[in-house]
């Protein structure tokens, strides 16, 4: 199969840009012939305000450029992970118009929410979900703190809403969760092109002793990732020798609680790095606090045969079974979490359980192998609705012309 990889890096690495590098690779190993056309928002500075607002919503030169690649290497499918904000949403119709089917990677919420997160003033927001307008979030100023910016990125959707991109041109859907399914049926109404494949994790890490007796956070150290709250509940812990190793860079790193003692900062690492401390940890805590789609660091936790306390929020009681693979806790509730974290210490033998259940649902669910047959299946059902489509547009219009023609 011949496919053309699309992806607008981030200005910082995230887990979207990993994402789309893993998922290429993998592609390339099981033989398929991949052309990537990649931007780089590192770009953006050397754009004007206006015609960078004008390009995200329309950008003729990214369609120019995909119809060139499409005419170059005659992709079978065409599968976008990131528009925003230098390639747009126009090159969709571009990938119908030659006949190529469509496949939207959606890794975060951004179609129904400018900020993508459903996160404001530290807590979850749907105010935006279901408009056809995300005005609420124009008013905010939710995406990059800019009522401008945000305006921008709202207009983005409601164009496209409007023009019919969302309906007619993309094919399949990618979200990550059943979770963010239901979000994006609520707020779309496409149905019927929503199918979920979770992240998945290659190469596999391998299973750790998880010999020491401490907790592990991992990603960045911001608010809407429930730190505050850990680290309360933290300075809550009433286990000798207990402590929280905290990995990761951010704003919050000076100002969250510097006078707990139990918790230690060792900043960012790299992934080898990572992963041999979850290796020697006895549980990962996740504490965020907007609706996560599917954490990359949950599943690596697993890989590893690391146990997780989650936040009850979002996706995460449908990845971490409570009890199985590990437990549950009420979100931005320090006391709560701290008594999770006091039983996962006192009780070895059923964390140990959890940690090799919770490799075997890494083995299960978020494999290379398992992701790939997926997207495979994907694919096959893109294509075949496009043919399906453009099929049912040929026959309205040889009816049309035949009516005219009579």
């Amino acid at each position: 199969m011949r496919i053309l990889a699309v992806h607008n890096r981030y200005q910082k690495r995230g887990g979207e840009d990993a994402v789309f590098d893993a998922e290429t690779a993998l592609l390339e190993r099981f033989g398929h012939q991949v052309t990537r056309h990649t931007a780089d928002n590192a770009q953006i500075a050397d754009s004007g305000r206006a015609a960078l607002a004008a390009r995200a919503i329309w950008n003729g030169q990214a369609q120019a450029r995909v119809r060139d690649l499409i005419r170059a290497h005659r992709p079978d499918i065409m599968h976008v992970h990131n528009t925003l904000a230098l390639i747009s949403p126009a090159i969709y119709s571009t990938a119908t118009a030659e006949g190529v089917a469509v496949v939207q990677s959606l890794h975060n919420y951004r179609l129904l929410c400018p900020s993508a997160t459903f996160y404001r003033d530290g807590g979850v927001c749907e105010a935006c979900l279901g408009r056809l307008t995300a005005w609420p979030g124009v008013i905010h100023g939710c995406y990059r703190q800019s009522h401008t910016t945000t305006a921008v990125v709202a207009a983005i959707s409601a164009a496209h809403h409007m023009l019919g991109t969302w309906h007619r041109n993309v094919d399949r859907y990618i979200v990550l969760s059943e979770f963010a399914k239901r979000k994006f049926e609520e707020g779309r109404a496409l149905n019927s092109k929503f199918v979920v494949k979770p992240n998945f994790i290659d190469p596999d890490p391998g299973v750790g002793r998880h010999d020491d007796a401490s907790a592990l956070f991992v990603g960045r150290l911001v608010p809407e990732k429930g730190l505050g709250t850990l680290v309360a509940a933290a300075a809550r812990v009433r286990i000798p020798n207990f402590l929280l190793k905290v990995i990761g860079e951010g704003p919050m790193r000076a100002d969250a609680h510097p006078d707990v003692e139990n918790v230690e900062w060792l900043g960012p690492r790299s992934r080898a790095d990572v992963y041999a401390v979850m290796k020697a940890s006895t549980v990962l805590v996740f504490p965020s606090e907007w609706y996560e789609c599917c954490p990359m660091t949950i599943l690596e936790a697993f890989a590893t045969g690391l146990p997780v306390i989650a936040s009850r929020l979002g996706a995460m009681p449908e990845i971490v079974h409570e009890g199985v693979t590990g437990l549950l806790f009420e979100p931005k509730n320090p006391d709560d979490l701290a008594r999770r974290i006091e039983w996962v210490m006192n009780h070895p033998a059923e964390i140990a359980r959890m940690g090799c259940n919770a490799r075997a649902e890494f083995q299960a669910n978020y494999t290379a192998d398992r992701n790939y047959r997926q997207l495979m299946r994907i694919y096959e059902g893109a294509i075949s609705s496009r043919r399906g489509y453009t099929g049912a547009e040929t026959a309205t219009a040889n009816v049309s012309s035949a009516t005219t023609t009579a």
